[in-house]
């Protein structure tokens, strides 16, 4: 895993895009956070739209996250 500055972006905005709970969220309150330098493309950002480093970021959010 390499640090991209676009890579961690993508992943952290897929991540919170996924993983909120609602607007009153931590996980909301970033994404609107993280919005306001990133904007998605027209289709937005998903899993499956991030190279292998923004997967390996991705997935060490989730593992982050469930260990909590």
């Amino acid at each position: 895993m390499f640090w991209n500055r676009f890579d961690i972006v993508e992943a952290h905005y897929a991540f919170h895009k996924d993983y909120h709970t609602g607007i009153f969220s931590d996980e909301y309150l970033r994404l609107v956070q993280i919005t306001k330098y990133y904007k998605p493309g027209v289709w937005g950002c998903d899993y499956e739209d991030l190279t292998e480093n923004g997967k390996m970021i991705y997935d060490n959010l989730v593992e982050t996250r469930v260990n909590t």
